[in-house]
């Protein structure tokens, strides 16, 4: 029996298959728009914040620049006031004192020739010129590269004392140019012209990392030294025309002071003008330490060796019996170790108690 279609049921298939193009053409276009928009995205140029390229440059100041500090005033080592204003030429007449400077960030145009004996004062500043031995400065050579301010010693000079730069005051400063003395024999010397120079020069990084940092490593040695025991001891520099014995007011015997040594030449203060054997035998002190001066460090360690092998006694002191008899380095005890300060105090903690 076949199945009668009506006119109603034809009409609702039609509007049924109308809604299911309908549909269709809406998915094709959806489809379509996706894509357009994704093929405009990949063509066209994407926008990217970037800084301002000018503000940039205004708002950061080149590292190489100087920093200007401004005037700084001062009292140096001899009581004088001095002003220095960002000083740009300087010139120092000590090797020790021309690190100090470098230290603090300044540069040199001047420096005393015994900045070539020691490699630890090797210098960073280009094309420094040589103005005499620290002992002779030539005052020609110095006004000529025309400083604007020269670092001093306000210490008697050379081996005996002989000499001192305390007399160039006048000259320089009537030529107009700024000149301040320092005089470093120990740590605390050290530190007090370090700050002074990182004030001038406006880095006070640089003290912290070349002063106070330093001090706090000497801090930390010195607390661990045993309070129970306390050596005897000999402390000498030796040259090839003699022997020196010291006392706790020198570099080296102050850094044994701190570290709660007995020095006999404090005992015996006799023994700083006449060094004599015996009353090193009678003293018997438990260690003996050397510090070599001069050109010729073998030279001056032979001498001091030829006068002590002539007497008999001097094998049998408990320092020499022991192993205790000890040449220090020159760099750390004879000349100002500077930022390596703590080092040297390191050595002679290591000697005496480890």
């Amino acid at each position: 029996m076949k199945k009668e279609v009506t006119q109603e049921a034809v009409q609702k298939a039609i509007r049924l298959s109308r809604q299911r193009f309908k549909a269709l053409i809406a998915v094709a276009l959806a489809a379509v728009l996706s894509l357009s928009m994704l093929v405009a995205c990949q063509n066209e140029p994407v926008e990217i914040d970037e800084p301002d390229v000018e503000d940039s440059l205004v708002a950061e100041e080149p590292a190489d620049l100087p920093i200007e500090v401004g005037p700084v005033t001062f009292s140096d080592d001899l009581g004088n006031e001095v002003t220095v204003d960002n000083p740009e030429r300087v010139v120092a007449t000590m090797g020790s004192f021309a690190k100090i400077w470098e230290l603090a960030g300044g540069t040199l145009i001047g420096v005393s020739d015994d900045v070539d004996t020691y490699s630890g004062y090797a210098l960073t500043s280009p094309n420094v010129e040589r103005v005499g031995d620290f002992t002779s400065i030539d005052m020609e050579r110095v006004i000529a590269l025309e400083p604007d301010f020269v670092i001093m010693t306000g210490s008697s000079t050379g081996r005996a004392g002989s000499a001192s730069q305390v007399e160039f005051k006048e000259t320089l400063e009537a030529s107009g140019i700024t000149v301040a003395y320092f005089t470093v024999t120990v740590f605390e010397d050290y530190l007090r012209m370090l700050e002074v120079c990182t004030q001038i020069t406006g880095r006070a990084d640089l003290f912290a990392s070349n002063g106070t940092a330093v001090q706090d490593a000497i801090n930390a040695i010195i607390a661990k030294v045993p309070s129970d025991e306390q050596p005897r001891v000999l402390l000498m520099t030796t040259f090839s025309g003699g022997t020196r014995v010291q006392n706790s007011e020198t570099q080296t015997g102050a850094m044994l002071n701190d570290l709660d040594v007995s020095n006999i030449a404090d005992e015996n203060p006799s023994l700083l003008a006449d060094f004599s054997l015996e009353a090193v035998i009678a003293s018997d002190p438990d260690f003996i330490f050397v510090v070599p001066m001069g050109d010729n460090e073998e030279e001056a360690l032979r001498s001091l060796q030829e006068m002590t092998a002539a007497h008999p006694a001097w094998a049998q002191l408990g320092a020499v019996a022991n192993g205790n008899y000890i040449t220090l380095e020159p760099g750390l005890f004879l000349y100002k170790p500077n930022e390596n300060w703590a080092k040297s105090y390191q050595t002679l903690f290591d000697y005496l108690y480890s």
